[in-house]
């Protein structure tokens, strides 16, 4: 197969020998791991700081009590609705967001991924940096970071799908929980970086925690434009889910492979239709799988808003911590979310059962986000180790559904290895999750003026939700297992 070098980024044009033979399949695929893996990183780190800057831009804390007082914060994000305002510009952000991965996901199977990758990543800097501008601006408006959030917001929608179709695309199906797993850490990595850089400028002033990640994204993008490969054809490699065919007779679109005496299928996924979006919606597992999401990212994005918040007005050991230390120890969370996603991945290939492994996940998460609410507060030993373990077990299926769950339904039979159907089903399963991740922090906004119990009432009661749509799948995964378990005892018994 010849490299389609139209399709080929400035570097592997410049430089020859980093295209094959001089480089194989696997230094490919590890490059696409990191540079997809940065970029969705960058993407998170520039969605930190809106958390990171809620307690310095709403309402303060009356001294000696843990109840919010009216003492302004930043105009028009102080005073007793400043929660409330708060919550409804990261409903800006997230609506457009989710609305966005719909449109996103159809442009992706129709487009250049690495270009529109790049658009959406030097877009998505761009109103990041704005919006830290309204500090020098001394903007007190609330109508511009509404504006500025919805169009970030529909730029950040565009990084998900590409990124996940470009993984797809290198990767078949083998282990792919476990990669997708550890390579799906960008998330809380990207939360890490973006949650220490804004915590640590912070004292500068609260513009400089959105300047800095947005700079960091738009360098990143450069990156993506120079080296990103989107798929194998491109370098005249064979995609890891081509289909291989014996004794059939060669018709004008395969090529006979003289060594192995296979036909192998030279047609490339680019020529293949882009399947539809309400085709896509009917395949197996997808509708179970996308409202699974719905509640699994409402709770996982409450936490992404609002954690430093809480913990800033929540008192560990009966103090109150800074805003840079809450925003630090948020951290926790993610790092917790960096083993939840690799264990969910390791789990799922080992037992081949993606809803179950979910369903586990979800379940125990419930008892863990009771325990940090009742004894998060009391000593930081306690705060940081149940932070840990929610962050484990409250990412691990969002996680796994995000990437390859999403994988595996957008490359199933019913599309025929179709990899254009790739950023359609992602945009789908993620898109209807970003609705949930809408609808969290805006709740979170204004339940939380009614008290913290409340809030996390709400997402016990959204991941039980969430458990739910998953059990029918559950139930034909475990039938499944069992079928295969009774066939190879068979097969042992007869010899």
């Amino acid at each position: 197969m010849q490299p389609q070098t139209l399709n080929l980024p400035p570097a592997l044009t410049l430089f020859p020998t980093l295209r094959p033979p001089h480089k194989t399949l696997t230094f490919h695929r590890f490059l696409v791991l990191i540079i997809t893996f940065l970029a969705y990183a960058s993407f998170h780190a520039s969605r930190k700081p809106p958390s990171i800057v809620k307690s310095v831009l709403g309402p303060k804390i009356e001294p000696n009590s843990s109840h919010i007082g009216p003492d302004s914060g930043w105009p028009p994000f102080d005073g007793p609705q400043g929660t409330h305002r708060l919550g409804e510009l990261d409903l800006a952000f997230l609506s457009s967001y989710s609305i966005g991965m719909y449109l996103a996901g159809h442009v992706g199977d129709r487009i250049d991924l690495r270009l529109f990758l790049v658009f959406g990543m030097v877009g998505s800097g761009a109103f990041t940096i704005f919006f830290g501008l309204g500090y020098w601006l001394d903007l007190h408006w609330l109508g511009f970071f509404l504006v500025v959030q919805v169009l970030c917001g529909l730029f950040q929608s565009i990084g998900w799908p590409c990124v996940v179709a470009v993984v797809g695309n290198w990767f078949g199906k083998d282990k792919r929980g476990l990669i997708m797993g550890v390579w799906n850490s960008h998330t809380s990595v990207g939360n890490i970086i973006g949650s220490v850089v804004a915590s640590g400028v912070l004292e500068f002033g609260w513009g400089w925690s959105f300047v800095l990640p947005g700079v960091l994204v738009i360098v990143v993008g450069i990156v993506v434009f120079v080296f990103l490969v989107t798929s194998p054809e491109d370098l005249g490699l064979e995609s890891p889910g081509m289909e291989i065919e014996m004794n059939v007779e060669v018709g004008p679109e395969r090529v006979e492979s003289e060594e192995a005496g296979l036909l192998v299928s030279s047609e490339s996924s680019d020529t293949l239709a882009a399947i539809g979006f309400l085709e896509a919606w009917r395949l197996p597992g997808v509708a179970p799988f996308a409202f699974c999401l719905f509640f699994s990212k409402l709770v996982a994005y409450t936490f992404l808003y609002w954690l430093p918040f809480y913990i800033r007005h929540t008192a560990v050991a009966g103090v109150h911590l800074s805003h840079k230390t809450s925003g630090i120890l948020s951290t926790i969370f993610d790092i917790g979310g960096v083993f939840g996603g690799i264990l969910a991945g390791f789990v799922s290939d080992v037992i081949d059962a993606r809803a179950v492994t979910s369903i586990v996940f979800l379940l125990l998460s419930i008892p863990a986000l009771v325990f940090y609410r009742l004894y998060g507060s009391v000593s930081m030993f306690a705060n940081i180790g149940l932070m840990f373990l929610s962050g484990l077990l409250v990412n691990g299926p969002y996680s796994l559904i995000t990437t390859a769950v999403a994988a595996d339904l957008g490359t199933q039979s019913m599309v025929s290895g179709n990899s254009r159907a790739l950023a359609t089903v992602t945009a789908i399963i993620d898109g209807t999750g970003s609705v949930g991740a809408a609808l969290g922090p805006l709740l979170a906004g204004y339940i939380s003026s009614r008290g913290w119990n409340s809030v996390f009432f709400m997402l016990i009661v959204s991941v039980f939700v969430a458990s739910l749509f998953l059990i029918r799948v559950a139930r034909s995964e475990i039938r499944e297992r069992l079928n295969v378990g009774k066939w190879f005892w068979n097969i042992m018994s007869s010899h």
